[in-house]
């Protein structure tokens, strides 16, 4: 064990090479020469976690002498007491000199569930995809080689503008089996720029940056989709569901159906699993959505359609893949061989039934409330925080939209015949 003694002039000049002295006073404090005449002043300190770690003071002469680098010392383990890990601060700043490298730091601890999100909670899966992708995709190509701090206000405008253009679109590949394809656009650049800017707020926040040259960048409006699905839109689509019952893996089949009848997101109802549904209380209860944990009355068409699928046990999915058990990653694919079938514009896909339910359930009069609740949006009301479970109000709802979608789709249940009773 190395000898602890009060580390002065005459002490640091006796080092021999590829030696290393303690001081006796502050701990962990010490001087280490390796080769040559140089000394470099060093701390030794466990982090709040466990970790050891190895701080870098300075070289001895100017400016540091032993007495000012001991007091340094003596101020870096009072920002360890607190908390901090100046050492582990330092290496993030020198992994992080390029954009690329900024964000590969900022993914890595997003995934570990030390990024916050919403509500001050870790980034969910579906998120970091998004993230990553839109990383991969425009940030790395085009900013990417660029210094952390010497990015400018006017580079992340130059940059906004040449992912609206379209600079950034490419084909990579991305899954085992297929390629993902990089448009950019509008929309694009203006939800590329919110994750810029939370990525710079990230290295303020770890010490790399001092300022966030996307915050308040101009970005162009995110343009809401109005389409909705006609009266005459929702008949082809009837007709193809019908029809493609025959030749279109049926469990792609009825989670479209399913859309159109709940007005769900796409990945809520691909990630619905028999344990979340209660088909007697008509409610199913999503643990994780885009807003948390979400309850959603079922409508008795909807209720139908799940009773009429095979329940394989209560973990499973409802709406399965081809193969395996994960998600149906191919469901995009089968959704636009049904709406093939209905002639139905490009522009309608599974997430135009999401809009085409809202705008049903206010043309029947619902008010916006009992809309956010069916589509299951964030409601920020103190009573919507404290529902547990669908009431009459918005079952009746389901029903009523539900039964007009039904109908403009050819599916609606013929009315009963009233037979006389003799007497």
């Amino acid at each position: 064990m190395a000898e602890k003694l009060r580390i002065g002039l005459r002490e640091v000049r006796a080092i021999p090479p590829h030696c290393t002295i303690y001081d006796d006073a502050i701990p962990g404090f010490a001087a280490r020469r390796q080769r040559g005449v140089a000394v470099i002043y060093l701390l030794r300190y466990r982090t709040q976690d466990g970790r050891q770690r190895w701080h870098r003071i300075g070289r001895h002469g100017a400016p540091w002498t032993p007495d000012q680098a001991r007091e340094e010392a003596r101020r870096i383990l009072g920002e360890v007491a607190k908390g901090l890990d100046p050492a582990g601060e330092r290496e993030a700043k020198r992994k992080a000199e390029t954009v690329a490298e900024l964000c590969a730091l900022y993914l890595a601890d997003a995934e570990a569930g030390r990024v916050l999100g919403r509500q001050g909670a870790p980034k969910r899966p579906l998120t970091l995809a998004y993230d990553r992708g839109r990383i991969e995709g425009h940030i790395v190509p085009l900013i990417g080689r660029l210094a952390v701090k010497s990015v400018t206000r006017r580079d992340v405008e130059r940059f906004m503008h040449a992912v609206a253009e379209g600079k950034s679109a490419a084909t990579r590949k991305g899954k085992p089996r297929g390629v993902s394809n990089v448009r950019g656009g509008r929309t694009a650049a203006t939800r590329t720029i919110g994750l810029l800017g939370a990525i710079f707020t990230y290295a303020i926040e770890r010490g790399i940056r001092d300022d966030n040259p996307a915050h308040g960048i101009r970005r162009p409006s995110d343009r809401k989709r109005e389409r909705r699905i006609s009266d005459a839109e929702y008949a082809d689509l009837g007709r193809a569901l019908r029809e493609a019952e025959r030749s279109i893996w049926p469990p792609a089949v009825a989670c479209l159906r399913f859309l159109a009848l709940t007005g769900w997101r796409t990945g809520e109802a691909l990630a619905l699993r028999w344990q979340d549904i209660d088909l007697a209380r008509r409610v199913a209860v999503l643990p994780e959505t885009k807003t948390g944990r979400s309850v959603r009355p079922l409508s008795h068409a909807a209720c139908d359609l799940l009773a009429a699928l095979p329940r394989m046990g209560d973990g499973r999915l409802v709406f399965p893949a081809t193969r395996g058990d994960g998600v149906m990653a191919g469901f995009k694919g089968f959704a636009r061989r049904i709406l093939a079938i209905a002639s139905l514009p490009r522009d309608i896909t599974p997430h135009i039934l999401r809009h085409s339910f809202a705008s049903t359930a206010a043309d029947l009069g619902h008010s916006e409330l009992a809309i956010a609740s069916l589509l299951g949006h964030r409601l920020g009301s103190v009573t919507a925080r404290y529902t547990h479970a669908a009431d009459s109000v918005l079952l009746a709802a389901a029903d009523a939209v539900a039964r007009r979608i039904l109908d403009l789709m050819g599916e609606a249940e013929p009315a009963g015949q009233v037979v006389p009773l003799r007497a």
